[in-house]
C-alpha cells in the first residue's frame, strides 16, 4: 500500500503529546510569533520538546509561519526559522512570498518549504508555480472537488511534489487567503493570525428595495467537514498528507479526531511514521465538537451549510416523543452509539440547550425545560462520560523490537531495522537453564511505560545465569542504546535550492496579499507588476473590496439561481454587504459598502 501522512493540529505541548499518542505521523503547531492562529503560539522550548518526543516515533513537526509579514518583521521571521531548524523542527508552512525569497538567496536554512493553504492554492497552475519554485509541498484549498485534486495529484506524482489536503474540522467560508472581512469590521486580519470569525455571526438578507427575505440567520457559517468516507479516493489521487483542521480545540478533541482517521487511513494505506497505537476508548468523531458534517465539495454539490447555528451540535439522538412537567422521552435514531443519557450530558435543540439532571428509566429530567417540545430534533455535544474517559485516557503508543540471543550478545531489532548489541556477562552457568530461560523472556517482556513493545525473542544456545534485577538492568539499557540508535538514523527533508519562476498572474493586486518590499520583489522577479499592496497595509485602491470569496452560495442555498434581485447582507450593527455572484462558477463575493 502507499504510504501517507496523517497530520494532526497542536494547540499546545499536552495536546501534541496527545496527537503523537493516538497516531498521527505529523503534527503542525504554531511558535510564539507568526502563526495564522495568533492566541495559541509556543515557546522554542516546548517545541524542542514536542520535536524530540515526535522524532522518538518517526514523527514529523512542522510549523506555521503562515502570516504576512511587515518589512520591521523580516528579520525576526528569518531568526524564527533558523531555530527552528536547530531545534530539528521538520518543515515551515509559509504563506508570505518575503520567506520564499529568503530562501532564494540563501539566507535561511535547508528546512522544507510547505505553501500553505493561504497561498490560496485552488488550480493547477498555482501548483505548478510551486513546483518550478521548489516548494516542498503544496496545501491545496478546500473547496476543491475530487476531480479537481485527482488532476493536481497527477501532476504532483510525475513531478515529484507532495500534495496535503484538509479531511476534517471547521471550514472558513472563504478561500482562505482571501477573507478581509474580519479587518474591514473591526481591524483584526485573519492574515495576521487575528481572524475575529465575521462568518459565525448573524446576517440579514435584503433586496435592493429592502426587502427582508431572511432575518438574523447565520448566513456564512459552514458545517464542519469530514471527509472520511473519501479517503480512498483521496488516496488514490496521489494525496501525500491529510490534514484535520483545530489549532485551537482542545485535546481530548484531538485525541479522539487522530484515533479515529488512524483506523481510517490504516485501512487504505500505511503510515509514514512508526510505532503501535494501544487505544482505551473506541474513537467517534460525532461526540466531538462539530456543527454537523459536509463533504463540501469533494463529491456533488450539497447543503454545506448551517444557517441555524454555528454551535457545536454533536451526534443526533433522535426526536422528543413525549414531554412531561419537568421530564422529557426521546425516539431514539436506529444509528446512536448510546441509547442512554447520563447526568452532565450537554444536549442541543432548536438553538437552545440545556443539561440532563438525571434520568429515571425512560425519562430524562434536565436542568431547564424552556424550549423542549414533541417532534423536535434532539442532539448530544457533550457526552460526559466519553469526554471523561478521554480525559483519563492512558493510550500510549510503542515501537516494535524484537530479540535475538546468540553466544553472549542481546540483539534487539525495531520495526525500522534499526538495531543494537549488548554483551553479556556469560560468567556464570544457570543451576536450572531452563528457569533461566524463562525469567529472561519474562523480564525483556515487560516494557511498561517505555516507548517499546516485544513481539518476538528468540534464544540461540544457552543463557549463563542472570538475575533479575540484572536481566531488568539489561533490558533498560538495551531499549535506552536503540532509542539513541533511532534517533541518529532520522533524517529530516533537506530542502532543495529554491528559485524564481513565471507566475501564472501579469498583475497583481490586494488578493496577493503582499505586505512588504520583499514580497513585492519576489512578485515581480517572478514577471508580476504589482499594482497595489495588501488591504491590510491601507494603501488599496481598489472600491469595492472582495471582502470575501466563497464557494458557498447564498442564491444557491436559497434555490433562487434565477432570481435577477441585487441582495445585500446586513450584520447585526446595521451595516451593509453587498452581494456578487458569479453564476457561471457558482460562486459569491461579500463586497465593501
Amino acid at each position: 500500500m502507499k504510504k501517507v501522512e496523517l497530520l494532526a493540529p497542536a494547540k499546545d505541548k499536552q495536546t501534541a503529546f496527545a496527537a503523537i499518542n493516538s497516531g498521527c505521523d505529523a503534527i503542525y503547531i504554531g511558535a510564539q510569533n507568526f502563526g495564522a492562529r495568533k492566541k495559541v503560539g509556543n515557546s522554542l522550548e516546548d517545541l524542542k520538546e514536542i520535536v524530540d518526543y515526535a522524532h522518538k516515533f518517526y514523527v514529523k513537526v512542522h510549523v506555521t509561519v503562515n502570516t504576512i509579514l511587515k518589512d520591521t518583521e523580516l528579520v525576526a521571521a528569518q531568526e524564527l526559522i533558523q531555530n527552528l531548524y536547530k531545534i530539528g523542527v521538520d518543515a515551515i508552512i509559509v504563506q508570505d512570498m518575503a520567506i520564499f525569497k529568503l530562501a532564494i538567496e540563501g539566507k535561511l536554512p535547508p528546512i522544507a518549504i510547505h505553501a500553505s493553504t493561504q497561498c490560496d492554492n485552488r488550480s493547477l497552475e498555482k501548483v505548478k508555480f510551486f513546483k518550478n519554485i521548489g516548494a516542498s509541498r503544496v496545501i491545496l484549498a478546500r473547496e476543491l472537488s475530487l476531480e479537481q485534486i485527482r488532476e493536481i495529484g497527477k501532476f504532483a506524482q510525475n513531478n515529484n511534489l507532495e500534495i496535503e489536503t484538509f479531511v476534517h474540522g471547521a471550514l472558513c467560508v472563504s478561500y482562505s487567503g482571501q477573507c478581509y472581512m474580519s479587518y474591514c469590521i473591526g481591524g483584526r486580519s485573519a492574515n495576521r493570525g487575528e481572524c475575529a470569525q465575521a462568518c459565525r455571526k448573524k446576517y440579514s438578507l435584503i433586496d435592493e428595495k429592502g426587502n427582508i427575505i431572511i432575518k438574523d440567520k447565520y448566513l456564512l457559517s459552514m458545517k464542519d467537514f469530514n471527509a472520511s468516507k473519501h479517503l480512498k479516493n483521496l488516496i488514490d489521487a496521489n494525496v501525500k498528507s491529510f490534514k484535520i483542521e483545530g489549532r485551537l480545540k482542545d485535546r481530548n478533541y484531538v485525541r479522539n479526531v487522530v484515533a479515529y482517521y488512524r483506523q481510517e487511513i490504516d485501512k487504505f494505506a500505511d503510515k509514514t511514521s512508526s510505532g503501535k497505537v494501544f487505544l482505551d476508548f473506541e474513537p467517534d468523531v460525532r461526540k466531538s465538537f462539530n456543527r454537523g458534517f459536509t463533504d463540501y465539495f469533494l463529491s456533488e454539490r450539497k447543503k454545506c451549510f448551517n444557517f441555524e447555528s454555528p454551535k457545536s451540535l454533536g451526534e443526533k439522538l433522535g426526536k422528543i416523543k413525549l414531554v412531561g412537567k419537568n421530564y422529557f422521552e426521546i425516539e431514539w435514531s436506529k444509528n446512536v452509539s448510546s441509547k442512554s443519557l447520563s447526568p452532565q450530558d450537554g444536549l442541543y435543540f432548536n438553538e437552545m440547550g440545556c443539561l440532563v439532571n438525571k434520568t429515571e428509566g425512560n425519562k430524562i429530567f434536565p436542568n431547564k425545560m424552556d424550549g423542549i417540545k414533541t417532534g423536535i430534533e434532539i442532539y448530544r455535544n457533550f457526552d460526559s462520560k466519553f469526554e471523561k474517559q478521554l480525559e483519563n485516557s492512558k493510550t500510549k503508543r510503542q515501537i516494535e523490537v524484537k530479540f535475538i540471543y546468540k553466544k553472549g550478545v542481546l540483539k534487539a531489532i525495531d520495526e525500522d531495522e534499526n538495531s543494537i548489541e549488548l554483551n553479556i556477562d556469560c560468567s556464570e552457568i544457570p543451576k536450572n537453564p531452563e528457569k533461566m530461560k524463562e525469567n529472561f523472556i519474562t523480564q525483556l517482556q515487560k516494557t511498561g511505560e517505555s516507548d517499546f513493545y516485544v513481539t518476538e525473542i528468540k534464544i540461540n544456545g544457552e543463557l549463563p545465569f542472570l538475575p533479575i534485577s540484572k536481566i531488568n538492568e539489561i533490558r533498560r539499557n538495551i531499549f535506552s542504546k536503540l532509542m539513541d540508535e533511532r534517533l541518529k538514523n532520522y533524517k529530516r527533508e533537506i530542502q532543495k535550492p529554491l528559485k524564481y519562476s513565471e507566475f501564472p498572474q501579469k498583475e497583481l493586486d490586494y488578493r496577493a496579499n503582499i505586505y512588504n518590499n520583499e514580497a513585492k520583489l519576489f512578485y515581480e522577479n517572478c514577471g508580476c507588476k504589482i499594482c497595489e499592496m495588501a488591504y491590510e497595509s491601507g494603501q488599496t485602491k481598489s472600491n469595492p473590496i472582495e471582502l470575501m470569496h466563497t464557494k458557498h452560495c447564498i442564491k444557491y442555498a436559497l434555490d433562487m439561481c434565477k432570481s435577477p434581485k441585487k441582495l445585500f447582507l446586513i450584520d447585526e450593527k446595521g451595516k451593509k454587504y453587498p452581494l456578487k455572484f458569479d453564476c457561471k462558477n457558482c460562486e459569491m463575493y461579500v463586497l465593501s459598502n
